[in-house]
C-alpha cells in the first residue's frame, strides 16, 4: 500500500474512533464526511520547449469540504502527484482544523498536478493565473480563501490576487500567504514552527520535562522544522540531530542552529555540517532523546519502527507522519504523543490572522500576531488535554472529538 493510501486509511481510522465515542448516527457521520462541492478543471498553458510553444492542459482541482463555521478555507498545492482523493483527504483535515481552534473557517483544498520545478517563472505565472480565473466563481474574500501549499509560495498567491482583483476590484483578503507588501501578515512565515516549539513545551511541561537537561530529535529542516529548532533552542531545548532530503547530522552534546541555517543558506543541505556525524533518516528517528519532532512526510513513523522510537514524547508537525497502528504501538508503551491536528495549525490560525487584518485594513506588528497566536495554541492545548483527562483518552482522540462536535453542533444549530 503506497504512502497516500496509508494515510487515508490512517485518518478515516482515528474518524471512526471518534465517530463511535461521540455516538453519532450513519447520516450524521456520512454528512461530516460529505463534501459541500468537489470542482476538477483543466488549465490550457503555453509551453516554451525544444525550440518552439506548445499547448499543454493540466488537471486543477478544488474541494470545499464544509463551510458551517464559516468560508472555505485550505491551501493550494502543486505537486506532480495530485489528485482528487488526496485533496478531498486535506480539504476535510481542514475542516476539524479550523475548528479545533475554534476560528470562524470551514475546511477546503485545492491543487495542480504538475512539477512546479519543470516551468519556467512565466510559465508558473500563466498557470497560477488561470486557475484562479476558472475558480474565480466558487472563491471570493467571504467564500473561499485559498493560501500556499506544498509547491506554491507567496509570489504565486500575489499573482493570483492581481487576477482576482481584475474583475472584482482590489481584494487582500481573497488569498493567505502574500508577499507583506501586498496586504501579508507579519510572522506568518515562522508561524507553524513556532507553533509546534510553543505546544512542544507546553507538552514537555506537562511531563515535568526541563529544558536544560531535555534532548531534542527534529526530522525535517525546511520551513516548518527549522522555525521549530529556532523556537526549542530559544527555550533552552539541546537540539542532538537534525536531517533533510539528504541525510541527517548528530551530536549528542547539541547542535548550532544558527551554524545548521548558516549551511542550509550557503549549501542548500545539513550534510557535512562541522562538528556533527552523519545519520540516516530512518536511524535518526531512533535517536536516544526525550522530544522528537517528526517535520518532514507523512507515515515515517510505522509499525515497523514503532518499537524503536526512544523519546517519550513526539510532536506531529508534518500531517500524518505516524500511521495509526504505530500509533496505537506508542500508546501502549506511554509515550504521549501531540497530534498534526493540534501540532501545525500555527499556520492555519496565522493565515485567519491575516484574513482578518486584510478586512480590517489594520496590519498587526509581528508581536502581536505571535503573542496571539501563542495565547490561541495554549487555550485550545488546555482545552484538549482537560477532555482527555476527564474521558481517559489521549491527545488525538480528544483532538478529533472537540474538532468533530463544534462542526456537528455547527450544522445541527443551521437547521440539518
Amino acid at each position: 500500500m503506497d504512502k497516500k493510501c496509508i494515510c487515508q486509511e490512517t485518518q478515516r481510522h482515528f474518524l471512526n474512533q471518534a465517530f463511535d465515542s461521540l455516538t453519532l448516527k450513519d447520516s450524521q457521520q456520512e454528512l461530516l464526511l460529505s463534501s459541500f462541492r468537489e470542482t476538477r478543471i483543466t488549465v490550457p498553458v503555453t509551453l516554451y520547449h525544444n525550440g518552439e510553444n506548445t499547448l499543454h492542459t493540466f488537471q486543477g482541482y478544488r474541494v470545499q469540504h464544509n463551510h458551517s463555521r464559516g468560508p472555505f478555507k485550505g491551501g493550494l498545492r502543486f505537486h506532480p502527484d495530485v489528485n482528487m482523493g488526496e485533496i478531498q483527504a486535506l480539504a476535510q483535515l481542514m475542516t476539524w482544523k479550523t475548528a479545533l481552534v475554534d476560528i470562524p473557517f470551514g475546511g477546503a483544498k485545492g491543487g495542480i498536478a504538475v512539477d512546479p520545478r519543470k516551468l519556467s517563472e512565466s510559465e508558473l505565472e500563466e498557470l497560477s493565473r488561470r486557475f484562479c480565473q476558472k475558480m474565480a466563481p466558487i472563491i471570493g474574500v467571504h467564500k473561499d480563501i485559498p493560501a500556499p501549499d506544498i509547491g506554491t509560495n507567496p509570489q504565486v498567491m500575489a499573482w493570483m490576487l492581481d487576477e482576482y482583483s481584475k474583475t472584482h476590484g482590489y481584494r487582500t483578503a481573497i488569498v493567505t500567504g502574500k508577499p507583506i507588501a501586498l496586504g501579508g501578515s507579519a510572522g506568518r512565515l515562522e508561524a507553524t514552527g513556532y507553533g509546534v516549539a510553543h505546544l512542544a513545551h507546553k507538552a514537555a511541561t506537562a511531563l515535568s520535562l526541563v529544558p536544560e537537561h531535555s534532548k531534542v530529535v527534529i526530522q525535517g529542516f525546511g520551513n516548518v522544522g527549522s522555525h521549530t529548532a529556532i523556537g526549542l533552542a530559544n527555550k533552552g531545548y539541546k537540539i542532538i540531530g537534525l536531517s533533510d532530503v539528504n541525510g541527517g547530522v548528530m551530536n549528542t552534546a547539541g547542535i548550532s542552529i544558527d551554524q545548521a541555517l548558516a549551511q542550509i543558506t550557503e549549501q542548500g543541505t545539513l550534510t557535512g555540517l562541522a562538528g556533527t556525524s552523519p545519520i540516516s533518516n530512518a536511524d535518526l528517528l531512533e535517536l536516544s532523546c526525550d522530544i522528537l519532532v517528526p517535520a518532514a512526510l507523512e507515515a515515517t513513523i510505522t509499525c515497523d519502527n514503532a518499537d524503536a522510537i526512544q523519546a517519550q514524547l513526539i510532536v506531529e508537525a508534518a500531517n500524518m507522519p505516524i500511521t495509526h497502528r504505530a500509533d496505537d504501538q506508542l500508546k501502549q508503551r506511554g509515550v504521549v504523543v501531540v497530534p498534526d491536528l493540534l501540532a501545525n495549525v500555527g499556520g492555519v490560525l496565522a493565515s485567519y490572522y491575516e484574513w482578518v487584518q486584510n478586512l480590517q485594513q489594520f496590519p498587526w506588528e509581528r508581536d502581536t500576531v505571535l503573542s496571539r497566536l501563542e495565547n490561541r495554541l495554549s487555550s485550545t492545548y488546555e482545552t484538549v488535554s482537560i477532555l482527555a483527562q476527564e474521558k481517559k483518552i489521549d491527545l488525538r482522540a480528544a483532538a478529533y472529538e472537540l474538532a468533530i462536535q463544534r462542526v456537528e453542533q455547527a450544522i445541527r444549530l443551521r437547521g440539518f
